[in-house]
């Protein structure tokens, strides 16, 4: 949403995730009708990638319908993910031309929302689309989403293949072709020290799933039985 609960960090781990997922990721800035600077939430959010489809929109407008059109169509399924109060609710009423889902109002004091929707749900709008409307996520993880990563920040990812070294962390190396587009003014700052912890937070914890996997196979594993063999018999 435009609002304080705005987080561009949070956006990439979301895009992330549905590259990683092999679905199309589309970035619905919400409560346009609240700001006069949705032109700028949408450039921070274009920023993540140009090829990304960034919509802008008013969850209660009747124009929500047709900016999502080409996401809506008869036979298609559409995922609403997002932190609570975001609208996604609110959206999925608009498009479905009803109130069936409960919403409220978000908190005043930091624009964040109050966890209406507490499961998943499936709507089927008049369209044919499918509409899954998910609760608030408080939190998200990466784990096991180097593809996605890589293709979120193609720019960087791409750089690193000219670093003089394999394992170059892009901190203070030489040759680092990472560090030169920096210097060169090439590269943001704050994006690539975004995309250094979502790289590390996802090896991390995709070593710990793969571990405690392998713990609880050993685990699980049944003893085999060994019988005796006597000789005298």
């Amino acid at each position: 949403s435009c609002n304080n609960d705005f987080s561009l960090a949070r956006l990439e781990r979301y895009v992330a995730m549905a590259h990683e997922a092999g679905v199309t990721p589309v970035i619905i800035l919400s409560k346009i009708d609240l700001t006069t600077e949705a032109s700028d939430f949408a450039a921070q959010a274009q920023s993540i990638s140009p090829q990304l489809s960034v919509v802008c929109l008013d969850a209660r407008s009747p124009e929500a319908i047709e900016l999502l059109r080409p996401w809506c169509q008869a036979g298609q399924t559409v995922a609403f993910l997002g932190s609570s109060g975001v609208g996604k609710s609110t959206l999925t009423n608009s498009l479905a031309g009803n109130e069936a889902i409960a919403t409220q109002d978000v908190r005043a004091s930091d624009d964040k929302g109050r966890h209406t929707t507490t499961g998943r749900q499936l709507h089927i709008l008049p369209s044919g689309c499918a509409v899954l409307d998910t609760p608030g996520m408080r939190e998200i993880q990466l784990t096991d989403v180097s593809i996605g990563l890589e293709e979120t920040f193609a720019d960087l990812h791409a750089l690193k293949q000219n670093c003089r070294f394999n394992d170059c962390a892009h901190k203070t190396e030489p040759g680092c072709a990472v560090q030169a587009a920096v210097a060169s003014g090439e590269v943001d700052v704050p994006r690539l020290q975004r995309w250094l912890k979502l790289v590390a937070e996802d090896a991390e914890n995709t070593k710990f799933l793969a571990n405690r996997k392998l713990r609880d196979r050993a685990k699980n594993k049944p003893e085999k039985s060994v019988t005796k063999y006597d000789s005298k018999k």
